[in-house]
């Protein structure tokens, strides 16, 4: 007999909530799985958090750890965070943080803390200084946990972004020597979250704050996206101080300004004492140095600095050369005072041009950008990167201006030329100036040329593998039609002129091929003969006993007058033997373009590869002309350097296609 009971519905989920906590006091390991339970089940959230304040007040550890690493995965959802926040639950952890507890426990409670905070629904302001410091006394230990100093950096991090009063207690807590030494580990976690929070305190801080010498130790490890975009924003903020400099032109009643750049003509120019000259005298003088100097306005070289950019900061970088290397300075300046007018570097000008050049390059004025990752090692090397460049590109100037035997014409062309050798160098990313300054100089005119070269073929696709493989399939094609050209270039025949042993050019004589490719035929001809028919030429050679083809010095008529000839007839002369080499036909071409033809002729006859310059000319033409026919309905279509995989044969082919059906 069973009796029926009117039991309100609440009180069940009670009862089962019950039952559910005694067992999960009993076993800590099913913890967890009672939570993701509930929150499957649908059990209301103040029933879950319930449970989890219990566990969380737990003395076992075990149960604890499990609690605090699934309220850490709850916390993601924003119902359930706004509930556990609103029962003041966040409080709870912040007073579980200050306990000396398990680093796993301690992990899982910062991460529930940083989820629920994340939701933006309680203010970070909100936070006891004691929370706070203890937060940065976990980044400051030496030796602690990675995965709670992880964290911990995370927290910090968000903690300067939301005020700036949290900004002062956490710069103040924090030491720059500790968050620096982060950034020199091998955990590439910590390294990233430590550049996080050094981010945040230098787009917080103001000027003052932000004057941070960074001493980064790169380790081989690569350097993940993230961390490449947190160097770049630091690079780019540190980089961007210069700003105020490159956009102020220079003031003429300025006195400090006018004595730097009269330093710059005395650092250069050991002169007598100006104080004995007269006005007029004195003024001559100045304009004269400063016309040796490079500056376009010698009476008032302070027009030449009143573009902005790169304003200020090209007179700052000319005085930081002088004085840091007063001999290569000196050395600069004087070289090109000595020289022509028209060949001279003029120093100020391309310092002035240098420095917007380098401005450019390391986009100084422009404000980092969110997904920008390019920055360059050579950066955290280097306290004054701008001045020590400079110092080394002004010096290339000089080498690249006198590689191109440059004029003051070229003044345009040598800055292109500079700037391309110091975005390629840059682009390999130098750790040091050293490495720098050795690649750069490497890097000369003619290294450039090539370069240029190669890359134009290679946008052309002309070097891919498969347009390479085609050349080599077309190439045996080509060389016979350059074949058959050459020995109907015979055929035609051509006028040489005799050479006597007195050396007098006093007669003309005709050689030609017979149309069967099988004989030659030559005789003399007066001076008014254009094309003889080849009946009239009464000499012949069967093409079967010509024995070699020789060129040079190795020809008869040039052993006979040896050291009389001339290096224009070696290059000239060719002789065909025959008859056992007994007898011998010697020719001297009109111009190189006829000795070509016909060595390259003769060589087809008897069978030999051509091997003339005009071969090789015409073959590259052909060869280009039908590559880019044969391309030209693949314009802009990448070409793979690979072929595409062919595809595995049928299981069976037990198949056909019925033609008359298709047509019907």
């Amino acid at each position: 007999m069973f009796v029926h009971l009117d039991v309100p519905r609440w009180s069940v989920k009670i009862v089962i909530i019950a039952c559910m906590t005694v067992f999960v006091i009993v076993s800590a390991l099913w913890s967890s799985c009672l939570l993701q339970f509930y929150y499957i089940m649908g059990i209301s959230t103040s029933s879950i958090l319930c449970l989890c304040v219990f566990m969380l007040c737990s003395s076992d550890s075990g149960v604890r750890c499990d609690s605090l690493k699934q309220l850490a995965c709850v916390s993601t959802d924003v119902t359930f965070a706004q509930e556990f926040i609103s029962r003041d639950g966040h409080s709870l952890l912040t007073i579980t943080s200050r306990e000396n507890t398990a680093p796993l426990i301690m992990t899982h409670t910062l991460t529930g803390f940083m989820e629920l905070m994340d939701h933006g629904i309680v203010s970070w302001e909100n936070l006891s200084a004691v929370f706070i410091k203890k937060i940065a006394s976990f980044v400051n230990a030496k030796v602690l946990d990675a995965s709670i100093q992880q964290v911990s950096l995370a927290i910090l991090e968000s903690m300067v972004l939301s005020s700036s009063s949290l900004f002062q207690q956490v710069k103040q807590e924090v030491t720059l020597e500790r968050l620096l030494s982060h950034l020199q580990v091998t955990n590439q976690q910590i390294q990233t979250k430590a550049m996080a929070l050094l981010m945040a305190l230098l787009q917080t801080a103001g000027d003052a704050d932000r004057q941070v010498r960074m001493n980064i130790i790169h380790s081989s490890a690569s350097v993940g996206d993230e961390m490449a975009h947190y160097l770049y924003v630091l690079q780019s903020v540190t980089l961007n101080h210069l700003e105020p400099r490159m956009r102020m032109p220079l003031d003429s009643y300025n006195q400090d300004q006018r004595e730097i750049l009269h330093g710059l003509r005395q650092a250069a120019f050991e002169t007598e004492s100006e104080n004995s000259l007269s006005h007029e005298r004195r003024r001559s003088l100045c304009a004269k140095e400063f016309k040796k100097l490079g500056f376009s306005n010698n009476s008032n070289p302070g027009q030449d600095l009143l573009r902005a950019p790169p304003g200020l900061l090209a007179l700052d970088t000319m005085a930081y050369f002088a004085s840091r290397y007063p001999d290569a300075y000196s050395r600069f300046v004087l070289e090109n005072s000595s020289r022509e007018d028209k060949h001279e570097c003029p120093f100020a000008r391309s310092s002035i041009q240098l420095t917007l050049i380098l401005c450019e390059i390391l986009r100084i004025g422009e404000p980092p950008s969110e997904t920008g990752s390019n920055y360059h090692p050579i950066f955290f090397s280097q306290d004054r990167l701008l001045e020590e460049l400079f110092c080394v590109c002004i010096q290339l100037i000089n080498k690249t201006w006198k590689e191109m035997r440059a004029t003051q014409e070229d003044f345009d062309k040598v800055m292109q030329v500079v700037r391309e050798q110091i975005t390629r160098t840059l682009s390999s990313k130098p750790t040091s100036l050293e490495l720098f300054k050795n690649k750069v100089n490497a890097l000369n005119y003619s290294e450039i040329l090539k370069l240029r070269q190669t890359e134009r073929l290679h946008q052309e696709e002309t070097l891919a593998p498969p347009v390479l493989e085609l050349k080599e399939r077309l190439k045996p094609e080509l060389l016979e039609l350059i074949r058959q050209q050459r020995l109907n270039r015979l055929c035609q025949g051509t006028l040489f002129r005799k050479i006597s042993s007195r050396r007098r050019q006093d007669k003309l004589w005709y050689c030609r091929l017979s149309p069967n490719h099988k004989v030659l035929h030559f005789g003399d001809v007066e001076e008014d003969t254009e094309t003889p028919p080849i009946e009239s030429l009464q000499e012949k050679i069967p093409v079967a006993d010509i024995k070699a083809l020789l060129t040079g010095k190795d020809c008869p008529h040039m052993k006979e007058n040896k050291g009389k000839q001339t290096k224009e007839g070696l290059d000239l002369a060719f002789s065909i033997t025959y008859d056992v080499e007994e007898y011998s036909l010697n020719f001297i071409a009109s111009s190189r373009t006829d000795f070509c033809l016909w060595t390259d002729g003769l060589s087809v006859l008897l069978g030999r590869d051509m091997s003339s310059e005009c071969m090789r000319s015409e073959l590259d033409i052909l060869l280009s002309m039908e590559i880019k026919l044969r391309l030209l309905d693949l314009e802009n279509v990448p070409i793979p350097d690979c072929a595409p995989p062919v595809p595995k044969p049928p299981s069976n082919f037990n198949f056909c296609y019925d033609l008359s059906q298709a047509e019907q």
